[in-house]
């Protein structure tokens, strides 16, 4: 996993967004919808198990969900509950790695979240199965998961290749962030640089390394849900920023699941 890198990134997590205030709105309200569409309005329990500082946790308790969150890394999870405190809100945090959610949380819910390409800090097939099956064990009997991912089979791999983030104007002067993927067969490793520049002649930068991903393809993904013992396995491509698998414990027919 990649605890110390997130670690490191917390502080200037925010910075990854364009406007971090509206990605928690708008996530918030596709995810929603989703999950009305497929677990019905009575849906009101979610578990995230990759919170990060709060991106869905958030949004969702501001709809008025009931959350409960967790992440590997103790820093974001500091960082998520001072925000969430600070909206009011009232969300039950917790470091958890999702290898081992029900060890954490010991309880079922209606649906379990795991967004912004949280699964492939796994390192393998088996680490992700491991992972859907502590899904599987904390959703409902009626419940299920939502996980949102890249899909590695649309992008180019290999070598090492720059992704500019984003530019923020800040009090102190402008933040610029981008990263460098240095690709490894089907891993690669992220390193995120960070300038503040404050204005003067020499600008502060910060480096961040120790992101690791393994490119996961969504069919093998699919494949592993239903190992775990999801009944249907449904990927959305159009409902979400990035594809949206959706794991529903017990099969049954919903408008969005006959298109």
């Amino acid at each position: 996993m990649n605890q110390t890198y997130y670690d490191n990134l917390a502080p200037y997590y925010k910075f990854i967004y364009p406007n971090w205030q509206t990605s928690i709105r708008r996530q918030a309200s596709a995810l929603n919808g989703v999950i009305r569409d497929f677990f019905g309005a009575n849906a009101r329990r979610i578990l995230d198990a990759a919170c990060g500082i709060g991106t869905q946790s958030i949004g969702l308790a501001q709809l008025g969900y009931a959350v409960t969150a967790s992440d590997i890394s103790p820093v974001e999870v500091e960082y998520a509950r001072a925000e969430a405190s600070q909206r009011g809100l009232d969300i039950l945090f917790r470091v958890a790695d999702m290898r081992q959610l029900w060890e954490a949380h010991q309880g079922t819910y209606d649906v379990v979240i795991a967004c912004d390409n949280a699964v492939p800090h796994l390192q393998s097939e088996e680490e992700i199965l491991q992972a859907f099956r502590q899904f599987y064990r904390c959703a409902a009997p009626d419940g299920g998961c939502l996980l949102s991912v890249r899909d590695y089979a649309s992008m180019e791999r290999g070598g090492r290749r720059f992704y500019p983030r984003t530019i923020h104007n800040t009090p102190d002067g402008r933040v610029v962030i981008f990263d460098v993927w240095e690709f490894d067969g089907d891993y690669y490793d992220i390193t995120t640089y960070l300038i503040e520049d404050a204005g003067q002649p020499v600008a502060n930068a910060q480096v961040i390394r120790g992101g690791r991903y393994y490119c996961v393809t969504i069919p093998t993904l699919e494949r592993l849900l239903a190992e775990a013992g999801f009944e249907q396995v449904v990927t959305l491509k159009d409902r979400f920023f990035q594809p949206l698998l959706v794991g529903v414990k017990t099969k049954r027919v919903s408008e969005q699941m006959a298109l």
